[in-house]
Order: structure tokens, then C-alpha cells, then sequence
């Protein structure tokens, strides 16, 4: 996972906007959304302000501590699925890259769990 992903990460857990996070940088928004899609650098003066933004320490904009990730890759047009999870004909599709055993286990201990529901 990269800065641009944790960018994301974090703003998704303030509930800023990308004009948001723009605007409290004096920056276009289309220059910060380029930061969280990786398309571009971040400036190294607007790293500690980032980390201002979203009250964490300056390691945690680098950090990959992130276990699991879901991805949505399908078109969803009726916007059914979120976060990783479509539904496609009745069909519910989830994408995940699991990076580690323990997380692994879990996630399909939860599965197994829903799966075996009567």
C-alpha cells in the first residue's frame, strides 16, 4: 500500500472531501486526487501538514500495515456493492488481497460463518 492509498484511508476516516483536503492545503483538488491515485508525487512541504490534517504522526502518511485489502473491480451500476463488494446478477463478488496467515484465518472463519447460516 502506498502514501496515495493511506491518503484515502485516512481521509475516508475524517469524511473530507478531496476539495476539502485541497483546500486546506491552497491547492486544485485535481493535484491532490493525483497524490491519493499515485499519479504524481506529494511535495515534501505538504507532508506535515497532511499529517496535521488527519492528526496522525508523519510515519503513519508511509506506513503498510494493512493486512487485507478489499478491491472492487466489477461495474456496479445500481450501486448495490460498496467497498469491495459487487453484486452482479444476485451474485455478491469480493475481491481481497490477504497479506498474512492470521488475517488469512479470519477472514475465512467470517466466511465460513456466513456461509454455513441456515
Amino acid at each position: 500500500m502506498g502514501v496515495g492509498t493511506n491518503l484515502k484511508r485516512l481521509r475516508s476516516k475524517t469524511k473530507f472531501s478531496q476539495q476539502d483536503i485541497a483546500d486546506k492545503l491552497n491547492i486544485d483538488r485535481v493535484t491532490y486526487a493525483n497524490w491519493e491515485s499515485e499519479m504524481s508525487d506529494i511535495k515534501s512541504q505538504y507532508i506535515p501538514k497532511l499529517a496535521e490534517i488527519f492528526e496522525v504522526e508523519l510515519k503513519e502518511l508511509f506506513e503498510n500495515d494493512q493486512k487485507i485489502q478489499v478491491t472492487n473491480n466489477i461495474e456496479n451500476k445500481d450501486k448495490t456493492g460498496a467497498g469491495g463488494v459487487g453484486v452482479q446478477k444476485g451474485k455478491v463478488i469480493i475481491n481481497m488481497i490477504i497479506t498474512d496467515e492470521n488475517s488469512l484465518s479470519k477472514v475465512k472463519e467470517e466466511l465460513d460463518k456466513y456461509l454455513n447460516k441456515e
